[in-house]
């Protein structure tokens, strides 16, 4: 409905909800006023209902208030009982104790005194000052007051009848505000109404009344906390204001900051189901009676509330408790955010003993959470290695290199093969059009025809590798297969590893001759298997043939020539080292990947949820595409 009336709005409309609420100086204005609104609502094709509706009239009930040009009162209907409220006939006995003990034989007498200070009393209470509406050119007063729990002010103007006020302010402190020096809380309650009244003060001048000296002296003494150069900014940068000091039995704001509690804590518009849910819940929980009897419950309006809390003790019914999980949790609003978040919204309002705990099985329960969210734990499983082999070539793997610029002998890929003992390393050329057949001619002429057949040979799921050919020539070869986990290469991380380092040699060599990239392989295979490996402590070249090469660096090989027995011997020895250096590096690399791991073993029957990272789910984008789909039964174990 603003956005319909938005060009009358402060002009002559006010509008609340479904409710407006039109205003002129005089009749002629009025009905122009109400011609216009008229013609919006017919444009809109809003309807009017007529039995609902007052015309040209002078004050009006309003949100339970009366309006008029003189300002905002009391609805009569409120006072009504208050105004009709029956002489005490029963005064005497009531009071007896009290003034039994002020005044002794003092017969009760009912004289017109006492029935003229009753009456006083009925007008005091159903007399509320009357609110007037401000005066955006005349200047503002404020006064202001806090108490150890709450800070109270009040607004005001004098538009030629003295002081009156505008509006009034009271509000509880919560949280770190309960611990301020009293100082603070002072500031702090200038501070609040500045903040709510902004719209108010802004460009006019403020007179601000405070019960508290020594705010006068706010903007200038010497050491200033952090909180308080930041409310003096605040102060400085937008309002004009003088601080006058006036003491608390003088200070209207005294009376609102003084109740230690929010004076009536009521549930005016709790859902009638939902407060249905709490009054069956508290017939039959059986804790309620033993809270009321430690004296930890309050209540109001049938609902309970912790002792010294505006927080709702939510009674121990799991229909009641399950819908408050969900509300905080599940619709739109609440987010589906984690734990810590929730249970913040929840106990900002509600309480319940072990709250935390039931968020916490709730939130890891909820099955759009683990569908939607990727996932912040441990991975699941510990490390499983490799074992290591015990002599050069028996354990091989192989990969292939791709994206290369094609050469002039039309080599556009690198078949990667790599010893898992030694680390020593071929570099054969290849594309990667090359059928599986090619690539078993290359895998023979390079590899088997200089080191043997490998008892096992590792690779990634390349459909070349995966083929019936290549199975069968391996079968018949002998050698085992070993295929990495489907999208996860770490599974032959040295091989990836290996990879790398070649396009780093590559890309040395070849700066100016991309063109002749293959030329340089053998070259760099050879740097790469006289290099010192880190994890054996050797060259590849020395731990498969037990001698350096010439290089060089080294133009003549050494005289002396060892025998072959202790040749054979040392070699052995060699070999043992290395093993056991293998195993120690493999052993500390577990140790230092299961700490990011969790121990979870999956059996069979249990549910599981599959990661979609790397599925493709009815076309969706990756970006709102469930992280999870499922649950799947697993049928074994591998």
């Amino acid at each position: 409905m603003n956005h319909i009336v938005r060009p009358l709005l402060d002009e002559c409309v006010v509008v609340y909800l479904d409710d407006i609420l039109i205003y002129s100086r005089d009749m002629k204005q009025h009905v122009e006023h109400l011609r216009r609104v008229f013609e919006i609502l017919r444009r809109e094709r809003f309807y009017v209902k007529l039995s609902k509706s007052e015309f040209a009239h002078e004050k009006v009930q309003f949100l339970g208030h009366m309006v008029s040009a003189q300002g905002v009162h009391v609805d009569p209907k409120k006072i009504e009982a208050v105004r009709t409220w029956k002489t005490p006939e029963n005064y005497a006995k009531i009071a007896a104790p009290l003034t039994n003990l002020l005044k002794k034989n003092t017969p009760y007498k009912w004289e017109p005194k006492h029935q003229e200070a009753v009456e006083q009393l009925k007008q005091a209470l159903t007399s509320a000052p009357v609110l007037i509406l401000p005066d955006p050119e005349r200047d503002y007063v404020i006064e202001a007051d806090a108490s150890d729990q709450a800070v109270g002010a009040v607004l005001m103007q004098d538009q030629g009848n003295g002081l009156q006020p505008i509006a009034y302010l009271s509000k509880k402190l919560h949280g770190a505000e309960l611990n301020y020096p009293i100082h603070d809380k002072e500031a702090l309650a200038i501070i609040i109404v500045f903040k709510a009244w902004r719209c108010y003060l802004e460009g006019r001048r403020i007179t601000v009344y405070t019960d508290h000296c020594s705010l006068k002296y706010l903007k200038t003494q010497p050491n200033l906390s952090r909180r308080q150069v930041r409310w003096i900014d605040f102060l400085e940068t937008h309002f004009h204001y003088d601080i006058v000091y006036k003491p608390g039995h003088k200070n209207k704001a005294d009376a609102l900051s003084r109740p230690a509690h929010v004076a009536a804590i009521q549930v005016e518009g709790m859902n009638p189901l939902l407060k249905g849910l709490f009054t069956h819940g508290y017939a039959i929980d059986p804790e309620i009676p033993l809270a009321e009897k430690r004296h930890l419950l309050q209540w109001d309006s049938d609902i309970a509330y912790r002792k010294g809390s505006t927080k709702i003790w939510v009674p121990n019914y799991p229909p009641l408790r399950q819908l408050l999980l969900e509300e905080y949790h599940d619709v739109l609003y609440a987010g589906h955010f984690g734990s810590n978040k929730t249970l913040t919204g929840i106990a900002k309002h509600y309480y319940w003993p072990h709250l935390a705990e039931d968020v916490q099985k709730f939130v890891t329960s909820c099955d759009t959470c683990q569908r939607m969210k990727s996932s912040k734990q441990k991975k699941a499983g510990l490390l499983q290695p490799l074992p290591v082999p015990e002599q050069p070539w028996q354990v091989v793997s192989l990969d292939f290199i791709t994206g290369l610029p094609p050469t002039t002998s039309s080599h556009y890929a690198i078949l990667v093969v790599i010893d898992k003992f030694s680390k020593m390393g071929h570099f054969i050329p290849t594309h990667t059009t090359a059928r599986t057949e090619e690539i078993a001619q290359l895998f023979v002429r390079h590899i088997i025809s200089q080191h043997g057949i490998p008892t096992t040979l590792i690779s990634d799921r390349d459909p070349k590798f995966t083929s019936k050919f290549w199975k069968e020539l391996m079968s018949l070869l002998g050698t085992k297969l070993a295929m990495s986990s489907a999208y996860h290469p770490q599974t032959d991380g040295q091989t990836e590893r290996l990879n790398q380092i070649v396009e780093q040699l590559l890309r040395a060599a070849c700066k100016d001759e991309i063109s002749k990239w293959d030329l340089h392989l053998p070259v760099l295979e050879f740097a790469y298997n006289n290099a010192t490996h880190a994890a054996t402590g050797q060259t590849p070249f020395f731990l498969c043939y037990g001698r350096h090469p010439l290089t060089p660096q080294k133009p003549t090989a050494s005289a002396t020539v060892q025998p072959a027995h202790d040749f054979i011997t040392t070699m052995h020895q060699l070999w043992d080292r290395t093993h056991k250096r293998l195993l120690d590096i493999q052993q500390q690399q577990k140790r230092q990947a299961d700490r990011h791991r969790n121990d979870h073993t999956i059996t069979v029957g249990d549910q599981v949820l599959l990661d979609t990272r790397n599925l493709d789910i009815n076309h969706l984008p990756s970006k709102l595409r469930p992280r999870f789909c499922g649950p799947f039964l697993s049928m074994g174990v591998c």
